[in-house]
């Protein structure tokens, strides 16, 4: 499917009351420019209630500067049209010409926002009949509970979206709206806590020894560039380097990998400072899952 432009959704920035909501979508539309703005790549953004909308020279190929942005839920390459029937079913048909080989079991997904002449239903009904009228040859079915390809119609308001992938986003809110955490990253454990709270705004400030190295230059620095790498010699000199630049560096708190016998002493050791330990309930299978999820957003 030819792409016009980049269809980004983002989620519970939408929940926020109007200013808020207004300082997210800017902090987010801030952390976008930057990314392309790092790849040598032009754009230009535009947002309604819940989707920005990001214009470049190569759609598909700048997904992936989206994908590693918090508080993108998810993206999609999408072909733009009129709001009118006239306008959108041949455009549907012309998308699946590519994506249904004979007998394809295929799907039309569509939803609709605004005033318009008909409903989410039976534009469906009638992008599916435009799709097995002009391809009668291929011997298509519409199968709505298994389809083997997916075409989604989003009309919202006097354009319509035309779209057949959705790639996930890591969520969250924007890097940059919350606090800034310093984070003890010695394996996945500490780096999916680091991982958890970036996603929720904060700046991180790592520090890393054995394993961590890696995983703080190969994943957290793709996430926020800004990243710096850092290196500790042991836990020890860590917790000790933490402690200090917390009160320094006027950071909100710091992100461990505890277990709940060792948070009595952490709590000890850092006095005043706020503790996070994100992973603190997960198992290693399930942090190796979820880890294994981060690092599939930057494929």
């Amino acid at each position: 499917m030819l792409s016009d432009l980049l269809l980004v959704r983002y989620g519970e920035l939408a929940l926020k009351s109007p200013p808020v909501r207004r300082e997210f979508e800017n902090r987010l539309k801030h952390n976008l420019l930057e990314g392309f703005l790092r790849e040598k790549r032009e754009c230009t953004l535009s947002a309604d209630h819940g989707h920005l909308y990001v214009q470049t020279a190569d759609a598909e190929a700048a997904v992936p500067i989206v994908r590693r942005t918090f508080g993108v839920v998810s993206v999609s390459p999408a072909r733009v049209v009129p709001s009118e029937l006239a306008s959108i079913l041949p455009a549907v048909a012309d998308a699946a010409d590519v994506l249904l080989p004979p007998r394809a079991r295929f799907a039309v997904r569509a939803r609709r926002t605004g005033s318009h002449s008909f409903t989410s239903q039976s534009l469906g009904a009638a992008a599916g009949a435009a799709i097995l009228e002009r391809y009668a040859e291929r011997e298509l079915k519409v199968d709505l509970t298994h389809p083997e390809v997916e075409i989604h119609v989003e009309v919202r308001g006097p354009r319509t979206y035309l779209y057949t992938q959705r790639a996930s986003g890591p969520g969250g809110l924007p890097l940059g709206v919350g606090g800034k955490v310093g984070a003890l990253v010695d394996g996945p454990r500490g780096a999916l806590g680091t991982f958890l709270l970036m996603k929720r705004g904060c700046r991180a400030y790592p520090l890393c020894f054995g394993a961590g190295e890696p995983l703080v230059h190969d994943v957290l620095q793709v996430f926020d560039p800004r990243i710096v790498l850092e290196g500790a010699s042991d836990k020890a000199a860590a917790w000790a380097a933490l402690k200090e630049r917390a009160v320094k560096g006027g950071w909100d708190g710091v992100v461990l990998d505890l277990s709940v016998e060792e948070h009595a002493a952490a709590r000890d050791f850092f006095g005043e400072t706020v503790i996070f330990s994100p992973t603190v309930g997960l198992s290693d299978e399930e942090v190796a899952r979820r880890w294994s999820d981060v690092v599939a957003l930057l494929q």
